[in-house]
């Protein structure tokens, strides 16, 4: 188990990370605690970073932008100056929701939503092959998305012992 959380903290953060709408007292009520005490909690993991920020998860689909697609990128030379400069682009780019530097043929997984296969393409063209710096870009369409979770495994951390309330 991790040094920063116990086993009421993980049952704390498993019910939030679900449903952040829910109010301290009502969180409390679920772990067994006072609402003074379980928001105290709250704070501190908020404090230590645990918390990072609570956001909204949306449904792209109804938003038009159902489009997705895994894209390895290929950097022309994989320098120091060259990670740091592509890594700035992706600021720009509001059709990358996800980056990551993975090991193996490519430097970059990006995760890339838009509405079409038309607006990948544009963006394809227009943004990752017009820079100098990619040399090649593989695309994986999403054909169905079977599980998409933002939610940490905290029975990873907390073991059998973690119980839903």
């Amino acid at each position: 188990m991790s040094d920063n959380i116990d086993e009421l903290d993980a049952r704390i953060l498993d019910l939030i990370q679900e449903d952040a709408n829910l109010s301290v007292a009502e969180v409390a009520e679920r772990v067994g605690l006072s609402p003074s005490p379980c928001w105290r909690r709250i704070k501190r993991l908020e404090d230590i970073g645990v918390i990072k920020k609570r956001v909204t998860v949306l449904d792209p689909d109804k938003l038009g932008l159902g489009f997705e697609v895994y894209a390895g990128i290929k950097l022309s030379v994989p320098s120091r100056e060259n990670l740091e400069a592509f890594e700035a682009n992706l600021d720009k780019w509001p059709e990358v929701v996800s980056c990551a530097t993975v090991t193996g043929r490519e430097d970059y997984m990006l995760r890339i939503m838009t509405r079409d296969m038309h607006a990948y393409d544009d963006f394809l063209r227009d943004q990752l092959l017009a820079s100098d710096l990619v040399s090649s870009v593989e695309s994986r369409i999403i054909v169905r998305s079977i599980k998409t979770t933002t939610a940490v495994p905290l029975k990873l951390v907390i073991g059998d012992r973690m119980t839903n309330s």
